[in-house]
Parts: structure tokens; C-alpha cells; sequence
């Protein structure tokens, strides 16, 4: 019998994963699996948000790329090019063609800061940074240890984005750190967004203004950055409205990869057009999407790719039996938001259910708060480093926790 291939484009958090569940799942003989990437380190992209606080050091979050990927699994350390879906062939960068039967798409997402004018000019890492990327954080670490205050202002340039709340995270942890310091009141923070709240879901959106207001922190909606003014320190928007500031942290354009693009078949933003449900394209029935590559209307986080990844695999051995597909990914998400004071929050939601409060995961009994401050949050938030690295990257399911999103034990109004 001829050897199949299954190709992975990324080995990121999502496309490690699927290569760990497809290489339990599948026959190796009747089936090749290759994973494609020009990256040699993977990175705890989570851990970006602590780094530049020290809370983190940067070598706990950063390990090499092969560490995770199963030994019968091929590697091929190199750029894409192009994928051609008619002929079924990826191409990488040096020429090289690779055939596939089933091409799994998990390029995630990236910083574009040059698509901002004046946001990578001669202010780039010096008074303008970001923490979405290691260099951006680590550089921001370096600056934060001496600065000596001014006007900070937090930006979001366009939605969608990697972790939706990180940029918030970011804003309180920075007001815990220079209350730490001593500093607090030396300290003007301004958090810039381009939504009309602090978040993108209504309800969380009222519990995080109200921290917001609480920390004496100026929330600045619908703004839509033009511009950056390097000489006048300054972020401008479409409608003329500017935020001064001393400190930009700034979370630039998130795009795909620019492959996707090259290939002829992404949106404007290089995502893959990708069924909601199924994790199927609508490129071609043999190519799949997860993660923050896809076009989603879901968060693009890791623990989105997690439950994606447990559903893709069932829905691939579907695929390969000729069966119908099965419409179970729910959009499901669940994240830990730090608030400061070794406390944060927890929110679970899905497509249709925006978070609420409850007990996760075990109705009544928790042991976990969701929408509340808890320090037992904050220990989740710290612990899930270690999930990420020992089970999620090894292709494990979390005990206790489902793919789709569980309503028990949350406090659901009764019109949803």
C-alpha cells in the first residue's frame, strides 16, 4: 500500500498539537506525517504578557521547536513559500515541492507594525514597544526597569487579535507593578481601543470598565489609529482625536501569515476562510485550518487551539473514512485574566455564550470563580505553564475539561 501524506503548515502551538493526536490516531504506515516551520525555538507565547513585569525570566518560556514534535513525525526547518491547492503541492521557500493528501493549516498570527504609519520609526523600541512578540517583550522589560514615569498609554490597533484580553492584562499588571514600585502616582495610564468597550463581550466588558475605573486607568473606545507623530509623541486617530503619551505599549495589527496571502485564497488579513464548525476550508475538502490562522469568528488563544485540535483530529479520521463531517467546535474559550495583586479572573464562553459567573469546572463546586478575583485564579493563570508545556503540547486533553463548552454550574439569564 502507497504511503499517504498528511502535511502540517506550522509548528506552533497548534500545529504540535494536531502532529501528537494525528501520530496516536493514525496508522504509520499507511500514513506520513510532516510538519513544516522555519522557527528552531517554540515559545510559551502566554508568558510574553509576564515578561516585561519580570515575572517571568525569558528562559522559562522558550524551548526548542523539536522537543515537542514526535520522533516518527518529519521536520522540515524551513520557510513556505506557497501552498497550491489544485495541484495539492506546498512549496517551500528554497524551491523544493511537497505533496499532500490532507494539509493541515496552523501558520498562526503575527505583529505587522509597518502597516501603522510611524509605529516602527526611529520611536520603535525606545518609546513605542510591543509585548506580542519575545523581542518586543524583553525589550520592553529593559525599559520598564527604569523608567521613571510619565504618560503610559496601552493601544490596541485593530481587532481581531491574539488573546483579546491580554492588552487589559497588560494595563493592570502595570498598575500593580508601579504600585509595587512606588511609583503609582507618577504613573498616567491610558488604555486605547478601537471596540466601543473595554472587551469585546458585553458583560465581561462591564466587570473589566468597572476594574478599569477602580484603578484609575483612562479607557479611551473607538479609536482608530491614522497615525503615530514620532516628534510629537503622539497616537492620532481617523477622526482627528490624539492620546499624548511618554510610553506607548502598543499591540500592532495582527496578521496571517503572509504565505496564506501569496497563495491567493486568505482575507484581507491573510486568514484562511475556514467552516466554524467542521475546521474544514472552504479552499479545497482536503485542507483543514486551527488556530490563529484561521478566520474564526472565535479567540485567537491557545486554549481555542486546544479544543480545536481534540475536534480537527476526529474530524481528519472522518475524512479519511469517507464520512460526513462531524459540526462540533463550539468556539469555545476559557482564559485566566490577570487583574494585579496576585489576583485575576477566569472567563468561559463559546459562539452563542458570552461569559458569565458561575463555578468552573464542576457546577457548585468550582474549585474555580468565574468572573471573580481570586488569587486561586491567579494560581491557575501561573499553573497553566506547566499544562501548556507537559500536556497540551504533548496532544493530551485536560481531565475534566470538554471541547465544547459546558453551561452547567454557570449563571445563564434565562432569555439565553
Amino acid at each position: 500500500m502507497k504511503q499517504r501524506n498528511i502535511l502540517i503548515a506550522g509548528a506552533g502551538s497548534a500545529g504540535t498539537m494536531m502532529a501528537n493526536h494525528l501520530k496516536r490516531k493514525l496508522n504509520h504506515h499507511e500514513w506520513k506525517i510532516t510538519i513544516v516551520d522555519e522557527a528552531t525555538t517554540h515559545y510559551y507565547q502566554p508568558g510574553f504578557l509576564f515578561l516585561p513585569f519580570g515575572i517571568y525570566d525569558e528562559h522559562e518560556i522558550q524551548k526548542p521547536i523539536t522537543k515537542y514534535i514526535p520522533d516518527d513525525v518529519d521536520f522540515i526547518n524551513t520557510a513556505i513559500d506557497k501552498i497550491e491547492p489544485e495541484r495539492n503541492v506546498l512549496t517551500l521557500i528554497n524551491g523544493a515541492e511537497l505533496p499532500y493528501d490532507i494539509l493541515i493549516i496552523a501558520s498562526g498570527c503575527s505583529i505587522a507594525p509597518e502597516e501603522t504609519p510611524g509605529m516602527k520609526d526611529k520611536l520603535w523600541y525606545k518609546d513605542i514597544f510591543d509585548f506580542y512578540s519575545f523581542d518586543g517583550a524583553k525589550a520592553l522589560h529593559d525599559k520598564l526597569k527604569n523608567w521613571e514615569g510619565g504618560r503610559l498609554a496601552i493601544h490596541i490597533t485593530e481587532m481581531p487579535i491574539k488573546c483579546p484580553v491580554a492588552p487589559l492584562e497588560f494595563a493592570f499588571l502595570a498598575d500593580d507593578f508601579f504600585k509595587h514600585k512606588g511609583m503609582r502616582d507618577e504613573v498616567e495610564i491610558t488604555y486605547i481601543t478601537p471596540l466601543s468597550g473595554a472587551f469585546t463581550k458585553p458583560f465581561a466588558a462591564k466587570k473589566l470598565a468597572h476594574l478599569i475605573e477602580e484603578k484609575d486607568i483612562k479607557l479611551v473606545t473607538d479609536f482608530n489609529v491614522e497615525r503615530i507623530d514620532n516628534d510629537e509623541h503622539k497616537i492620532i486617530d481617523y477622526g482627528g482625536q490624539e492620546v499624548k503619551f511618554d510610553l506607548l505599549v502598543t499591540v500592532p495589527l495582527n496578521k496571517g501569515a503572509a504565505f496564506i496571502g501569496k497563495s491567493g485564497f486568505g482575507d484581507d488579513l491573510n486568514y484562511v476562510p475556514t467552516d466554524k464548525f467542521t475546521l474544514q476550508t472552504t479552499v479545497k475538502e482536503n485542507i483543514f485550518a486551527i488556530g490563529d490562522a484561521t478566520s474564526l469568528p472565535a479567540s485567537k488563544a491557545g486554549s481555542v487551539a486546544h479544543f480545536e485540535s481534540e475536534i480537527l483530529t476526529e474530524n481528519i479520521l472522518h475524512y479519511i473514512k469517507g464520512e460526513e463531517l462531524k459540526a462540533h467546535f463550539d468556539g469555545h474559550a476559557n482564559c485566566f485574566v490577570e487583574t494585579g495583586n496576585h489576583k485575576a479572573l477566569l472567563i468561559d464562553f463559546n459562539y452563542d455564550q458570552e461569559p458569565v459567573e458561575g463555578t468552573f469546572p464542576f457546577a457548585g463546586v468550582g474549585p474555580m470563580s468565574l468572573m471573580e478575583e481570586t488569587m486561586l485564579n491567579h494560581m491557575g493563570k501561573l499553573g497553566f505553564k506547566w499544562i501548556y508545556w507537559n500536556v497540551l503540547m504533548h496532544g493530551r486533553a485536560i481531565p475534566f475539561i470538554h471541547p465544547q463548552m459546558d453551561k452547567s454550574g454557570k449563571k445563564i439569564p434565562v432569555n439565553q
